[in-house]
């Protein structure tokens, strides 16, 4: 199966201007409405658009020339034109998680400054990448910005103390918005600052997306570097001293109480959970630990030679020539696991242990999922040039490409994008729905939403023109 098939490929940019109205369209056990969101902005720049996590909402960065050739640039947020600036940084705007915040930062001469909902915060020297971040309840806001040359963290408007650097990627908020936690460099050593306090002792790196706050806000971890070594570094405490730590990890369970990851010592790997090291391996497999979602099970992928297994609360599983990455998983109340394996050339789903059949070109990453009721289990595959998705072992029609499927909350139904030639459209329960020109599931962060079990909405364009579509199952 080709790359093309393996995610839905959108190839429509398409922003909004305006508000319009809405259209009833009938289709065939679905009732559909259409509200226009807006037409496309010739000047919109691609990269750029964003779709608000709840797929109601547009923003987007757009150009426009003044004399003798100058350049400004502007955020269209819901068809409306905020203040046009000499430029707006890239990888913004966010929307916040609640979808009714946007910010992004912009550059006002040499001097940049964010904004947040249309409001301009103090000016500085630069605002670093990956910066501004919501918080999880999208009421706080925070920054790194340069000052000389000098960095800090702005944390609602108030700035925090000033250092050498702040590291990319690590400022975080906690699970429960109270918390700001970020690597600092003083010189050429680097340490963790967790609500303006620092902690000790220096390291000569902190590993980048490594510092974590668990799921109740209480716990920090995160992997330190020094002297040729790397050690995750828990509640302040350090663990043991490794060659090597796995991408990804360390991870808190649900319950916060544990702690796994991938170490290496030597040429050897092996998991580390609750700082008690497991039976080593030649790899461990990216993206693994996982924990269950009751925090009671630990599973991973582990290759021996040029096998892998998957290994559930300690014990192997049948081994194959490959595991497939990003497909591990436990199902919602704990007691399934599944993912993707290959053998030879063939690619196939293990469900509790047995193989479902056996001729795939490949599973896509992410797609194997079980309903929320842990009874059934859907995901993404193909053959050849085709795409299609599995429901419950049994193949649904194949299309040119295919997105992730999704489950309604009560997990009756299933619902993913899909393509054929130029038109994309969405299928519920094997039953195609009016076709678009695109369907906004993959760029731009938009998704297809069950509402409730016979209720749906996602974003799609028909020519230059947005809409929002809100779907009724009868």
């Amino acid at each position: 199966m080709t790359k093309k098939a393996l995610a839905l490929g959108l190839a429509v940019f398409l922003v909004c201007v305006a508000i319009a109205g809405w259209a009833q369209i009938a289709s065939p056990n679905r009732a559909v409405s259409e509200r226009l969101i807006g037409t496309l902005y010739p000047s919109s720049i691609p990269q750029s658009f964003k779709v608000s996590p709840d797929s109601r909402r547009v923003a987007y960065v757009a150009t426009s020339r003044g004399w003798f050739g100058s350049e400004k640039h502007f955020v269209v947020v819901d068809g409306k034109e905020e203040k046009p600036y000499d430029g707006i940084m890239k990888g913004t705007p966010i929307f916040g998680p609640d979808s009714g915040r946007v910010a992004y930062a912009a550059r006002v001469g040499n001097k940049w400054l964010v904004v947040v909902d249309g409001k301009e915060e103090k000016s500085y020297d630069d605002i670093g990448a990956g910066t501004p971040i919501f918080s999880p309840n999208s009421q706080r806001v925070a920054y790194a910005a340069q000052v000389g040359n000098k960095w800090l963290v702005v944390v609602d408007g108030k700035e925090e103390k000033p250092y050498d650097g702040i590291i990319v990627g690590t400022l975080i908020l906690s699970p429960d918005s109270g918390r700001v936690a970020y690597a600092a460099k003083v010189g050429n050593k680097q340490f963790v600052v967790v609500d303006g306090k620092e902690e000790k002792p220096y390291y000569d790196g902190i590993g980048d997306g490594t510092l974590l706050f668990s799921p109740d806000s209480k716990r920090v971890a995160y992997v330190a570097g020094i002297s040729g070594k790397q050690v995750v570094v828990v509640d302040g405490k350090t663990e043991k001293y490794y060659d090597g730590t796995m991408k990804g990890t360390p991870i808190f369970s649900p319950d916060s109480q544990r702690v796994a990851y991938a170490a290496k010592e030597g040429n050897r790997w092996f998991v580390v959970i609750d700082g008690k090291e497991q039976k080593s391996y030649d790899l461990i497999g990216e993206g693994t630990p996982i924990f269950s979602p009751d925090s009671q099970r630990v599973a991973y992928a582990a290759q021996v030679g040029n096998k892998w297994s998957v290994v559930v609360d300690g014990k192997e599983e049948k081994s194959y020539d490959t595991i497939g990455r990003g497909t591990l998983t436990f199902s919602p109340d704990s007691k399934r696991v599944a993912y993707g394996a290959k053998e030879g050339n063939k690619w196939f789903a293990v469900v509790d242990g047995k193989e479902e059949k056996l001729y795939y070109d490949g599973i896509v990453p992410g797609t194997l999922l079980f309903s929320p009721d842990s009874k059934r289990v859907a995901y993404g595959t193909g053959v050849g040039n085709k795409a299609f998705v599995v429901v419950d072992g049994k193949e649904e029609k194949p299309y040119d490409d295919i997105t992730v499927p999704i489950f309604s909350p009560d997990g009756r139904r299933v619902a993913y994008g899909a393509r054929v030639g130029n038109r994309q459209f969405v299928v519920v329960d094997g039953r195609e729905g009016k076709p678009y020109d695109g369907i906004f599931v993959v760029f731009g962060g938009g998704r297809i939403i069950f509402v409730s079990s016979d209720s749906l909405h996602y974003l799609a364009s028909k020519g230059s023109e947005i809409y929002l579509v809100e779907e009724r199952i009868e």
